[in-house]
């Protein structure tokens, strides 16, 4: 089961694994506040791609489309991502942005499930 939830919200037992999908920390978040059992920063889009995105819902099936490429490319990581989510009951993945519907990890959950 994967569920996706913002790193300002509290963290919860039901939570199981806890995934920061974002390449740069939170702001205003610490470690222990956060608690994280992975930083997976290189599931993240490229540097290039999420300030070309900047979180506009008028370029999100452009996004979709051009970050799913970065993760077919990027199969070490998206397989470490595979496997711990087939050992954990529960995932996690956390990200920082404020819209719930176009965001990295929205894009991370679909892939895996196809």
């Amino acid at each position: 089961m994967i569920k996706l939830k913002r790193i300002y919200e509290q963290p919860e037992k039901d939570d199981g694994f806890r995934i920061l999908t974002d390449r740069l920390w939170p702001r205003g978040v610490s470690k222990e506040k956060a608690k994280l059992d992975l930083w997976l920063k290189d599931i993240a889009p490229s540097n290039n791609l999420r300030k070309w995105f900047s979180h506009d819902p008028k370029k999100w099936k452009e996004f979709q489309k051009w970050y799913k490429k970065e993760l077919a490319a990027n199969k070490q990581t998206v397989n470490e991502l595979k496997r711990i989510v087939k050992i954990e009951k529960k995932v996690t993945l956390l990200y920082a942005a404020k819209d719930e519907i176009h965001n990295e990890a929205v894009v991370i959950a679909d892939f895996l499930q196809k």
